[in-house]
């Protein structure tokens, strides 16, 4: 039997990343691909003015923007990303993540396991 490390996701076949997870009234809907000690991978989906409020976490986290644009706090910095943008936020630095407009991200957090 194949293993997998991948989940959630058709393999073997070309997909467009956006279409994997839906908009849905009033919510942040996530599709997890990977979740591991060193690794997450989810692809979310927010409505206009949902958000993630701030918090930190225990690795880097890279949000990939696949439609749409989001503001994001790092620290006390703002950021306006749009389509096609990336930005990293650094690990125990607080963020946050808020939809002034409805957007999609892809979100990828490396943790570091050797400490």
């Amino acid at each position: 039997m194949e293993k997998h490390f991948l989940k959630n996701i058709d393999f073997g076949k070309v997909l467009d990343m956006a279409s994997l997870v839906d908009y849905q009234n009033g919510q942040v809907v996530s599709r997890t691909l990977a979740q591991s000690k060193a690794l997450s991978l989810t692809l979310f989906a927010f409505d206009l003015g949902e958000e993630i409020s701030s918090h930190s976490s225990g690795g880097d986290a890279m949000v990939y923007i696949l439609d749409g644009s989001a503001r994001i706090t790092i620290g006390s910095q703002d950021y306006v990303l749009e389509k096609g943008q990336t930005i990293v936020m650094p690990a125990a630095i607080p963020h946050a993540i808020f939809a002034a407009a409805k957007f999609k991200m892809l979100l990828i957090v490396v943790f570091n396991i050797d400490s």
